[in-house]
């Protein structure tokens, strides 16, 4: 018997709001975990005018520029499936990994149904935080990334960039999972 292949895709999102539908996903950024140069990224048109203040605030998008210049929404999602489908071969399952995962899958999730009927990441997502609870048995509290970069201390950092974050995941990830897993089950 063949034991599948899991390929770890690090991915994080921006969004104009907290929620999926009343508020758009503005960008996605995704690499490789093995291989954080294998990458993907876009920009996408919003699909609302819903914003909260902050959450532009943070991320520097501008919903006016991302009408002129982001992607239709079902362009992004297809070329972002697209790329995922390419990472995997036979016998192999892409995994979404996320910090935080909750967040960014419930828009990936969503705009995977909304405009493709289905999600190449099928119904679950590893979340970094999670993983790294589970592992360090440390409080919740101490599962934000100031704390966790504490303990695995990486060279990158998160700066609400959506492909940065996502490279910034992956070597979280992969640190969580070299410096503190070693020898587990």
């Amino acid at each position: 018997m063949k034991t599948e292949k899991e390929i770890f895709v690090s991915v994080d999102i921006e969004a104009s709001g907290p929620i999926p539908g009343k508020y758009s996903m503005l960008s996605i950024g995704a690499c490789l975990a093995s291989n954080p140069a294998e990458q993907f990224s876009c920009a996408l048109k919003p699909i609302s005018e819903e914003y909260v203040p902050a959450a532009l605030e943070v991320t520097g998008l501008s919903l006016e520029k991302l009408l002129e210049e982001g992607l239709e929404p079902c362009d992004a999602m297809a070329q972002f499936k697209v790329w995922i489908e390419s990472l995997a071969g036979a016998d192999q399952t892409v995994v979404f990994v996320g910090f935080n995962a909750s967040f960014d899958w419930s828009f990936v999730n969503y705009y995977f149904h909304l405009f493709l009927g289905e999600n190449p990441f099928g119904i679950a997502a590893l979340d970094i935080k999670s993983m790294y609870f589970g592992t360090t048995g440390c409080s919740w509290k101490s599962t934000r990334s100031s704390e966790i970069e504490k303990v695995v201390n990486p060279e990158s950092s998160g700066n609400h960039d959506a492909l940065d974050d996502a490279v910034y995941q992956a070597e979280l990830f992969n640190l969580i999972r070299e410096k503190l897993m070693v020898g587990r089950i």
